[in-house]
This record gives C-alpha cells, structure tokens and sequence, in this order.
C-alpha cells in the first residue's frame, strides 16, 4: 500500500511578487511530495482585466492568468511549453488598432506564436479564442467596442474558457491542463464565481476608496452614492453630488456589462497606470479595513471558495507571502468561512508571514510606515473578522484588535514571521512580536536593481525549518516511538 502523502500547503498571494517565489514553494513540495495550493484573489479592476470586466463582467482573473503561466514547468527546455508560456503571457500592442490587428493574427493562426504549439493544442485553443471573438463582436454597440490596447491573450483565453463552460474552475482547469500544471499544484480563485466582486478600502482619517486599482494607484478618493444611513451622502458637497450624478448618467448611455447605476469609478477603463507612480504616492492615512462591495457600493459577504477551504483543512503549514497587503492577501482572507478554518481543530499548524522587503502605497504612508507587528495584525484581523460570521469581515482597527490582543488570538492566524533586514524594510519588534506568540526568522537578502530581495536558496531553508523536511519529520516520529 502506497504510504499516505503528506499534508499539504497553501500559500495565499497573488501577482508577481508571489511569481518570484514560486520556485522556493516548488522546491518545497517537490522534497515533502505534498500537495501546494495557491489561493489568488478575483477582485483586480485594473490593466486589460478592466476591459474584460467592463464588457464581459466577470471576475478579475489577471492574477490567477499570472500563476497558471508562471508554474508551466520546463519551460526553460521545451521548445512548445516556452511557446505556451510565450502565447498566454502575450500583451497586445498600445495602440488599439494594431492590436487588433495582431489579435486576428493570433486568432485565424497566422502569428509567429504558433511556431511551436502543436496543431492538435493549437486547434484547442483556437477554438477558444474564436468563440471569445464572437463574444467581442456580438456585444459591440455604438456606443461600447471593445479596446484591445494592452490586452492579455491569457485573460483573453481565460474570459472566453468562462463563458463557454459558465464556470470559473472549468476555465482555470483548461488553462492549467494546456499548461501541464502537475496535478498536485493548484490555483484556486478565492471566490469561485462568475460575477465581478469588488473591494472598498477604509482610511484611519474616515476617507473611503472603492476599487482595487484605485486603492494601489494614485486616484481621487471615491464615495458611495447618496445615502446618509452608510455615513457617506452627508459628507459630500452639492457640486460633488452633481458631478457623480452626471457621471452616472454618462456611462448609463453606454451598453455594456456594468449594470445601470452602479459607481462610476467601477465602470471605468484603467488599461493605463503607472506603477512606479503609486510607490511615489502616499494614501492620505492607513487603510484600517477592506471589504467586498456590490456595483452600487453596498457591502456584501461573499463565502470562500470550498476548495479553498477544503486545502487549508487539509494543509499542514499556511504561507502569507509577499505582495501587497491589502490588495493581494487580505481579499483572500475576508470571504466567508477562511478565518475558521484557518483558526479550527485539525487545520494547518504553521502560519506564516513572509514580510515584504519594503513598504509601498498600501502600507504607507511614508511618515508612519507599517511594522511587521502591523503586518501580522493586519493578517490576523482580516482572517478574525469572518471567523465568526462578522460583517467586520475587513478587520479596523477597534473592536477587532480586542478580539486578537493576545498571544493566543494571533497564533490563530500567525504563528511565524520570515523577514529581512535592510534599508527601506518594515521595522522587525523580535520582542514585540514575541509577546504575541510570533515566532521571528531572519534570512539575508540581496541586491536586485537597487531593490532588497529575498535569496531562493535561503528562504527555503527557513520555510523548511519551520515547516520540517520529510527525513526531520520522520525522525521526530521515530523519537517519539521510542
């Protein structure tokens, strides 16, 4: 009989800074033979996803695009994996009549990215990209075509693989498949949906920003719509209630997938952005909460993924890695249903914080930046706010801390904490943080285009240390045989 696999992990962050770790994560199930699971949030409105979005509604699946190409394996040795990573990895030109152009290319099976991709792969996700074209054409209106300009041939496929099968995992399942994904790696959106759920982030000074674009570049703050009963209405002046009012009525005359009504800043375009511009730019406070909303505003608390659910069950060590905070960890946090399982009987053992090497908008604002103890009680509130079916589901920084003041609060959530120390880096409390019942791991980092970043080889020794290598956990058993 074939000896049970060991117990899994989970690692929760979504973007690129997550894509630069994969290879640690992989390093580290390949050597326990354990299953590895990344939970990605499906709450992005920015780049070519606000396109996709805007014309086809849906949720945000950029992130969860980035992964699945990134975890394609061999890819540095086979000639039609590199392809496929080339192809879904592929944006379209700038301008949007070259890049449609380049999109009939790709779809009629004439482009240079074909060279490689075998003609029964080919024809499949041709296919795909046919059926999505259709779509394009089919929802074009005078007053709404869609903007190819920078657009992402993966999300593309991933819209269409969703609306031809109705189902988000069906189409994270095909791309994974086309992929060569091993079947024990996953990629699982936090929220398994077909709807667009969006984000709203609460500053400490009462100021509130409604998207996630909005929250990670610099934006004007952003409101609900007229209604005193949310603490919102009053506080605008008459011009500003006009000046939504209008915009509304503006984007009303436009036919697409946003719903009559909803806020205008969620019916926007925001293929172009300036990262570099959002590290130049401070929130005017800390973000004390974040929570989902509806098209109109009004919050909402949507449940967890229970696939997500069922790998933190059955996970023996859970990973916050990097990224940014609020836009990419605590929206996987907040759903309904993963603080308790985080927290539960039986779940994982080891939670742990891989801290950012440097804070950014999010964790700002640069006179008061973010500590690590920040950090981890960020992570713990956000997972505590739901683990009772509260609706403070974002975690603020009131009630909430009561609720995880302690050591055995936090532990819940946070158990470890792996950081590096440099110039620019989140100030590490070993005491403070111990209080808590942290445990704190320091690795050494390098130098990569003047940024502080996280060495492989030795991010893996301190995640292995925490979790235990496979020969360590055996021989911890056969101690305690004895």
């Amino acid at each position: 009989m074939d000896a049970p696999r060991p117990r899994g992990i989970v690692v929760f962050g979504g973007g690129t800074a997550t894509n630069s770790l994969v290879d640690v994560f992989e390093s580290i199930r390949e050597s326990r033979n354990c299953s590895l699971s990344y939970v990605i949030p499906i709450s992005d409105n920015g780049g070519s996803s606000s396109e996709l979005i805007r014309v086809f509604g849906g949720p945000g699946i950029g992130d969860v695009r980035s992964r699945l190409v990134r975890l394609i394996p061999g890819s540095d040795t086979d000639a039609e994996r590199a392809s496929i990573k080339d192809l879904f990895n592929y944006r379209l030109s700038t301008d949007p009549l070259q890049a449609r152009l380049q999109w009939l290319d790709i779809v009629e099976g004439r482009h240079q990215l074909w060279s490689n991709i075998s003609s029964e792969k080919r024809e499949l996700i041709r296919s795909v990209f046919n059926l999505v074209n259709l779509e394009i054409v089919k929802r074009a209106r005078p007053s709404s075509v869609f903007n190819f300009s920078k657009a992402s041939i993966g999300n593309l496929f991933l819209t269409g693989a969703r609306v031809f099968t109705g189902s988000l995992e069906s189409a994270i399942y095909l791309l994974s498949t086309i992929c060569s994904i091993p079947p024990t790696v996953s990629t699982l959106p936090a929220i398994n949906t077909n709807f667009t759920h969006h984000i709203s982030a609460g500053l400490a000074d009462g100021t509130q920003i409604t998207g996630q674009n909005s929250i990670s570049h610099p934006s004007a703050p952003t409101s609900l719509p007229d209604d005193d009963s949310l603490g919102n209405g009053s506080d605008r002046s008459p011009q500003q209630q006009q000046q939504q009012q209008r915009e509304m009525e503006e984007h009303d005359l436009i036919e697409d997938a946003t719903l009559p009504g909803s806020l205008p800043t969620l019916r926007k375009q925001y293929i172009d952005f300036s990262k570099a511009a959002a590290d130049d730019d401070d929130l005017p406070a800390r973000i004390a909460r974040i929570w989902y909303i509806n098209p109109y505003g009004h919050e909402i608390w949507p449940g967890a993924n229970s696939k997500v659910l069922a790998a933190i069950r059955g996970a023996r060590a859970v990973v916050y890695s990097v990224g940014s905070l609020y836009t990419s960890i605590v929206p996987s946090l907040i759903p309904r249903g993963i603080g308790a399982a985080l927290a539960g009987g039986g779940g994982p053992q080891f939670k742990v914080l891989i801290l950012n090497s440097a804070n950014d908008r999010e964790t700002g604002p640069r006179a008061a930046p973010l500590t690590a103890t920040d950090f981890v009680r960020a992570v713990a509130r956000a997972a505590a706010g739901n683990s009772s079916g509260s609706s403070n589901s974002g975690g603020s920084d009131g009630d909430a801390d009561v609720r995880i003041g302690g050591a055995e609060e936090v532990r819940q959530y946070v158990t470890h904490l792996v950081y590096l120390e440099g110039e620019g880096a989140p100030r590490v409390d070993r005491d403070e943080l111990a209080a808590l019942g942290v445990e704190c791991i320091r690795v050494y980092g390098r130098r990569v285009d003047g940024m502080l970043r996280y060495d492989e080889a030795g991010l893996t020794r301190a995640l292995e240390a925490v979790i235990g290598k496979p020969e360590m956990l055996r021989s911890r058993r056969n101690t305690s045989g004895q």
